[in-house]
């Protein structure tokens, strides 16, 4: 069992740790597949985790334009489409923004519960749901390309603010 709170890790959490784990393992995936790694798409990568929360395409430009001068759009875009195609980061559709992947060396959709007060997001490790989908969708006749569950709501550790914060 996962304990809720720390799923939602992004309240009392020092990314430093991810960041250096996550880099880590882009550079041996990437060696593996015989693609680089950019020192742009690596600062992209640091970039995502570090921000510890859904992060969109132009703040993560903002923070290279702050370090380097002139970056443009179609870099960012660039080298967050490689990082999502070598399994590193995962897009959260209905943000328009991109979280680091917990588990790149397991193949799995996206299933993220999202907190709408401060933005946590966690990512579940539930294959039954593809399953269900699968299912589902083959009994109509439709085949799957493409997978990404969003669930809404409140944190565990908003929801106890939140409590606190009407007594």
């Amino acid at each position: 069992m996962i304990d809720p709170a720390a799923a939602f890790d992004r309240h009392a959490h020092d990314h430093g740790d991810c960041v250096d784990r996550a880099l880590a393992i882009a550079e041996r995936r990437c060696d593996a597949a015989g693609v680089r790694l950019t020192e742009i798409r690596r600062r992209v990568l640091a970039l995502v985790w570090a921000a510890g929360r859904p992060v969109g395409a132009y703040d993560v430009l903002e923070t290279l334009q702050g370090e380097r001068g002139r970056v443009a759009p179609p870099t960012v875009y660039r080298a967050l489409d490689f990082l999502m195609e070598q399994g590193l980061i995962h897009r959260i559709e209905s943000r328009n923004a991109y979280v680091g992947c917990r588990r790149p060396d397991h193949p799995h959709a996206g299933h993220f519960l999202i907190c709408r007060l401060c933005g946590a997001t966690a990512e579940l490790a539930a294959c039954g749901i593809d399953t269900a989908l699968n299912a589902a969708a083959a009994g109509h006749g439709f085949l799957v390309e493409h997978r990404t569950v969003e669930l809404s709501g409140i944190c565990p550790v908003c929801v106890e603010s939140e409590a606190v914060d009407a007594r």
